[in-house]
Formats: C-alpha cells, structure tokens, sequence
C-alpha cells in the first residue's frame, strides 16, 4: 500500500512538470486585425504574465490548467483556459462601458468629457465627448495642470530665454491611453516636451570628464516655411549597470480602493516585479503601503532576496480610503534610516494620484519633499490607472523630489522605464541642469519654446545655484525645440549682452552667429554648477541632410500642436505630420517610432 501510495504522487508530480509549456500567440483588434501593442497576459490569479511585442506577439511558460486574462486599455477584457494549447490568435474588442470624467485643470479653464469606451474605435472625439456626458451615470475625476502655451517673444524685449530641463514622459503614455480608448485627449494633458522627450535619439555620447553631450540642428520648420526651426539636444553618459551605485530604495504602493481595478494594482504588482528583477546584491529595497493608514510590508531588503521581496509584492490588496501624506512620511522616515552615502537614495511612488485623505495639500507635500531632498532622498512617480487620475499631483511630487514623473498603461511601458531605462530612471549624473538662449538681434525677430511652460525661468534664475531645476539620469537625452523668425535688423533694450554694441541704436553685432547657448549644470554629488557655452551658427541643414533626430521630434510636436489644436500650428495638418515622422523614423529596433506613427493614424481617423 505504502509503495502504491508514492507510485501516485511519484505520477502525480510528473504529469505536472510535463504540463509545464511555453505558449506563444497574437493579441488583435477585432475589427481590422491591427496588432495591440503592449497588451497584458496575465495567468490568473497570479502576477504572473508577459506583453505582446511591437507585432502584437507574445510567449508565456503556462501550465495546461492555467487560465490566461488578456486586457488592453479601452478594449474588453478575455479570459481564455489554456487547456494544452501551444499557439492562440486572440482579438479584443472594444470596450462598452460609459464612464465620465470630470476634468479639472489647475488654473482657471474646466471641462467635462467622456472618457467612455466607445462602441467603434473612432466614434468619440473632443466635441463629441462634451456633447455625450449627460448620459453617462458614474462619474469620477481627473486633474491636469493648466498649460499656457508660449508665444513668440520679441528679441529686442526678451533676448534671453531661460528654462529648466525636462526628462519626464509622462504625457506621451498617458495621451497613448485616450487615443487608444477612442477618444482625444484633453488639450492640458499633452505636454509636447514630454512628447518629445518619450523617445531616444541618436546623439553622440559625451567626451572626457562633461557628463553628456550638446548638440543643435537649424532648418526650416516644416509648419511655416517663413520661420526656422531650431533643435537642441542633450545626450548623458551611458552608464553600465554594475558600476551604478548602489541603492538604497523605498517602494511606496498606493493600494486604496481606487487601486483595484485591472490597470492599477495588478499591473503595478506585474511592472513591479520586473524591477525588482534588475537589484543587485549591494542594492536595499523596502515596501511601504498606504490606504486607510499606511504601514511597513517589508522592511529594507538586500536585492539578493529577490523571493522576500517578490512574496511581499504578491500579498498586496486594495482596500480603504487613500492617506498619501502618511505614507509619504513612512517611506521618508524608513529611506533616511538607510540612507546610503553616495549611494542612490530614492522613493519610488506608485499611485492614481489620488491623495484624498490627511493633510494632502500641494504646499505641504512640497515642503515635505523639499526637505527630505536636501537630505539626501529623491522620489521617482509612477502613474497608474484612469478615472480618478490626478496628474497635476504627481507632476508637483516628482519635481521638487528631484525625481522623474512616468505613466504605466502597460506592461510593455513598465519595461521601458524600469528595465530598458533603468539607469536613466533612477541614477541622476546631473542636477539642476538649465539652458539659457541668448539670441543675436541682426538675424532673429522673434522666437517661441516649443513646450516646457511648466519649466521656465526667470533669466536671473540661470546663475542661482539655489534655484532647483531639471535632472538628467544615466544615458537619458533631453531635446528642445525653437520656432524662429528671421530679420535683418531689430531694436535692443537689455542688460549689456554679447550681441548688444549700444541700446541707444539699432545696430548689432555683424556677426554668423544665430544663437549663443549656455547650459548650467551641477555634478551629481556637488553643489556648485559648472558652466558649458555653445555658439549655434546662422547655417541651415537643408532638406536632404536633415537628421532623423530632427524630422522626428519635428513630427512629434506637430503631433502634439494638433492635439491641443494649437493656435501656432501653421500649416501642419494629420497628413503631413505622418508623413514626416515615417521620413525620421530610422532605425526603431524597440518600436516605439512606429507605434507613435499608428497613433497619429489613429488620432486623425478620431478626429475626422
């Protein structure tokens, strides 16, 4: 009986190891069988899962009992049981559930618009979205910062421009999530730098001890053909992950009842674990939650235990009301405990931004974040979920943090900023990094910054070591661009100025130079900024040798200008952006590139 007994289990143990399989598949849309970038599969019940790739495919090691959970944003969710299966053809159809969001800018301008699934792909756009929202019976809130967008400013009154550099892309993902629910976004949630800065360029890395590399590009614009176009961009030194300090890192996991939706906390939990993937032995990593109250998951944790960590990160469940201000307190409290001297201390939030309950306001957060900054721990934000989505909160938290602001609408996103990015996402090798333009009167009338609204500073801010600014991590770039309009001649009234010769005349300096351009910078550990200069000549790239670099961060902010239907769009319409960012698209191993160029074909088919 004894021996019959383990000849059971001895079969019983075999049959499900050979259960054990790799799968693979296709995740489609149903109505015209495009591929769905980024969807998750998930094995239910677990958090364990994968994404489909820029083709729409996928592989997963399943067991021949598991059940597959298949969801996109926008786009009803499938449950579909593997029962020995190798291969899967899935398509998604669109969701049907009608959702309103109020949407309220921080500023003077409000707006209501359904952010409903739509019965077609490209039924609901801006118009039709404010028109529909009486119908709908649930009713939830999103906040964005409101955006002024720049003007043309005149060189003779303002010959300086000076602002603060920019690395979140929190606006590009986010924008992905309207138009891939059907809709436009909400002219205040594109942030065209954010656009710009979501994608990799091909420029040089930095030479000898600087930390990155400045370069600039001048042609023509390609929505006014009277006006230049001006790029800049910032390249920072690559850094290998195991000559990266170690770290010293705090989860802080918003897991309140707004996180219990598919696309909160289980795709934080799924993002989370391929992060978690990428500690090292030297690197410390503890959990802090908050709901209701907030408390210790898992106290500060070598990276070796990757099981500990990876336990603790499983047993999370959403539930309660959200205290942010408490949580935030705790995580402070357990990363100043380990603080690592010249190590890598930072929080790494992950909410909806719904900071609801306790002492939430954005001044006494700032001070809060503000303070634990000098000493030492930064704050990264991470973005999850729809809804309740508070962007304006989580844009405030990782500015004063000196910390990077990232959207998560998938799984394929989490791994672009939590592994593929990982360097640039959490190692800083500059700080209070700014620009400041000075440009030459004899060739430029006017000027206007691309972006950046929430960025500028005042031109006595450049020097002042004091004033915070801008972060660059470990192998990210940062691009800017400026339309330009040319004169011959112009008026001066400044402070004295490399170009100025007297403010009682009209004559300024003959000279090529277009554009004298400083960047100030601190060293990652240093307090004192060090100085950088580089004159920008009056010499045009024409046509035919423009970069990809140019043609598509050009594309991107005319993108961006037409999402926001922007009064300085020129003459840019849907047709000829798509067709100057497949002109840049190069090389786009990881696609990105040409999921962005899907994106506008969307945004157009919504807005027709």
């Amino acid at each position: 009986m004894k021996n019959f007994i383990i000849a059971c289990i001895l079969l019983l143990w075999s049959t499900n190891l050979i259960a054990q399989y790799e799968i693979s598949g296709s995740v489609m849309d149903e109505i015209d069988g495009s591929a769905l970038i980024g969807a998750n599969i998930l094995i239910k019940s677990t958090t364990n899962g994968t994404f489909t790739d820029i083709d729409g495919l996928f592989t997963l090691e399943v067991d021949s009992m598991d059940i597959l959970v298949i969801s996109y944003t926008g786009y009803q969710r499938k449950e579909i049981a593997v029962k020995g299966k190798k291969n899967l053809k899935i398509s998604l159809g669109v969701g049907t559930v009608l959702e309103e969001i109020v949407v309220t800018a921080i500023g003077v301008k409000h707006y209501k618009a359904s952010v409903a699934y739509a019965s077609t792909p490209f039924q609901s756009s801006r118009k039709k979205a404010r028109k529909n929202t009486k119908k709908n019976t649930r009713y939830t809130s999103e906040s964005y910062a409101e955006i002024n967008e720049n003007i043309f400013k005149d060189v003779s009154t303002s010959p300086l421009s000076t602002f603060s550099v920019d690395v979140d892309a929190a606006s590009y993902s986010n924008i992905r999530r309207f138009i891939n629910q059907g809709k436009l976004p909400l002219s205040d949630a594109v942030r065209i730098e954010e656009m710009v800065n979501y994608f990799e360029y091909d420029y040089p890395q930095p030479k000898k001890e600087i930390p990155f590399s400045v370069n600039s590009e001048l042609s023509n614009c390609p929505w006014n053909k009277d006006h230049l176009l001006l790029q800049i961009g910032l390249q920072g030194r690559k850094i290998s992950t195991d000559q990266l300090p170690p770290s010293n890192i705090v989860f802080l996991l918003d897991v309140s009842g707004s996180m219990s939706s598919e696309n909160k906390l289980p795709l934080l939990k799924s993002s989370f674990r391929l992060l978690i993937d990428q500690f090292r032995e030297q690197d410390r990593v503890a959990i802090v939650v908050y709901a209701g109250s907030s408390g210790v998951v898992l106290e500060s944790t070598s990276g070796q235990y990757k099981k500990e960590i990876l336990a603790a990160l499983d047993n999370l469940r959403a539930g309660g009301s959200t205290s942010g201000a408490a949580g935030l307190e705790l995580a402070y409290e357990i990363a100043t405990k380990n603080l690592i001297k010249d190590g890598n201390n930072r929080i790494i939030l992950a909410t909806d931004g719904d900071f609801n309950v306790g002492p939430s306001s954005d001044r006494e957060m700032k001070k809060m974040i503000k303070r634990n900054r000098d000493k030492g721990v930064e704050i990264s934000v991470l973005g999850f979920g729809m809804g309740n989505y508070k962007d304006s909160k989580m844009e405030t938290i990782a500015d004063n943090g000196n910390g990077n602001y990232y959207y998560i609408d998938n799984l394929l996103e989490a791994r672009k900023v939590l592994v593929k990015e990982f360097g640039g996402t959490f190692y800083t090798i500059a700080k209070d990094v700014k620009f400041q333009l000075e440009f030459n009167p004899y060739f430029v009338s006017e000027y206007r910054l691309i972006g950046y609204e929430n960025r500028l500073l005042e031109t006595e801010d450049f020097k002042n070591d004091k004033k915070d600014a801008g972060d660059i991590g470990a192998g990210h770039s940062v691009t800017a661009l400026y339309e330009i309009i040319l004169t011959e001649r112009t008026n001066k009234e400044t402070n004295p100025l490399k170009y100025q010769t007297s403010i009682l005349t009209n004559d300024a300096v003959k000279t090529n130079d277009l554009i004298t351009l400083k960047l100030r910078y601190k060293p990652a550990k240093k307090r004192k900024s060090k100085l950088i200069e580089k004159v920008v000549k009056n010499e045009l790239t024409s046509g035919i040798n423009l970069s990809n670099n140019f043609k598509f961060a050009a594309s991107v902010a005319s993108f961006g200008m037409l999402l926001r239907d922007s009064e300085h769009k020129g003459t840019t319409s849907w047709e000829s952006t798509i067709e100057l960012a497949k002109a840049g698209k190069g090389v786009d191993e990881e696609g990105y590139r040409g999921e962005m160029i899907r994106l506008m074909e969307t945004a157009k088919r919504i807005n027709n």
